[in-house]
């Protein structure tokens, strides 16, 4: 499937910026079953400093906001092949050991509500992969998905205990759960094309788990599905902090507003 993505983050500073730096994750990854055919990344306000890999492969790009400017736009596009490979990512690469992702993080460390659904599903299930699926339910039956009732900051325990949360909610219990089950995991972000529109809300946010014999699987938990031809995989790491799109700061700027728009269709390609 040929995937055409135009993603653009728009701020708003309620006084112009003294000094800003922003790190941006939105170069999507060359991975099995996905090619970047192009990719384009523009800037409004802010000029890009430097280019790196990240422990995890992610490609990160710095830029610096320019003194004085009151807003800044960060746009990019371009197009991307996916195939569906069922979920399935493959072996472990990247500098970081596969036992660094059984080591919680703030976000992810269970408190007595994750234990007590990590009990549930150690109970159910022996089997890596059945037991994965089982936990992946779980969270989505106890844990509604709703907007606007959580933050980045939100941990795993709390939306947990709340009983609700969005995908990146979703993501740290799994991830969170999974660790306490001796299962490497990680937080993956990126796009996914909603078949009944183009607009998307929001860039998205799914769990992949190690399964000795097969490799890193993924896991869509807010949609119940694995992974298809219709995600593109963007950025991972431990939890959202490690694969956020944008991270910064900004001096001066005062109160900020963040506008977001993103477009992702699916595009014919001639044989």
């Amino acid at each position: 499937m040929r995937l055409s993505i135009r993603h653009t983050t728009r701020y708003e500073f309620a006084r112009p910026v003294a000094h800003g730096l922003q790190r941006l994750r939105l170069t999507p990854k060359e991975t099995q079953g996905q090619k970047i055919l192009d990719w384009t990344m523009e800037y409004s306000g802010a000029r890009e400093e430097l280019c790196y890999e990240d422990q995890h492969v992610n490609t990160v790009v710095l830029v610096s906001v320019e003194e004085g400017a009151s807003e800044v736009t960060v746009t990019c596009h371009g197009k991307v092949d996916t195939e569906d490979q069922a979920g399935v990512i493959g072996w472990h690469s990247g500098s970081l050991p596969l036992w660094s992702f059984l080591s919680q993080t703030e976000r992810s460390r269970p408190g007595a509500k994750m234990n007590a659904l990590i009990a549930d599903v150690r109970a159910q299930d022996s089997d890596p992969i059945e037991r994965l699926h089982s936990l992946s339910a779980m969270i989505r039956d106890r844990v509604e998905y709703r907007t606007h009732t959580t933050s980045v900051n939100t941990t795993a325990e709390e939306a947990v205990r709340d009983g609700k949360g969005v995908c990146q909610d979703h993501t740290h219990i799994f991830c969170g759960a999974a660790r306490s089950l001796g299962i490497p995991a990680r937080y993956v972000s990126g796009y996914l094309m909603m078949d009944d529109r183009i607009e998307q809300e929001a860039t998205h946010a799914w769990a992949e788990a190690h399964v000795d014999g097969i490799g890193w699987l993924g896991f869509d938990i807010s949609n119940g599905i694995s992974p298809d031809a219709r995600y593109v995989r963007v950025a991972t790491g431990r939890d959202y902090s490690e694969a956020a799109p944008v991270t910064g700061m900004s001096y001066g700027a005062g109160e900020q507003a963040l506008y977001v728009d993103l477009a992702v269709e699916q595009q014919i390609v001639e044989q």
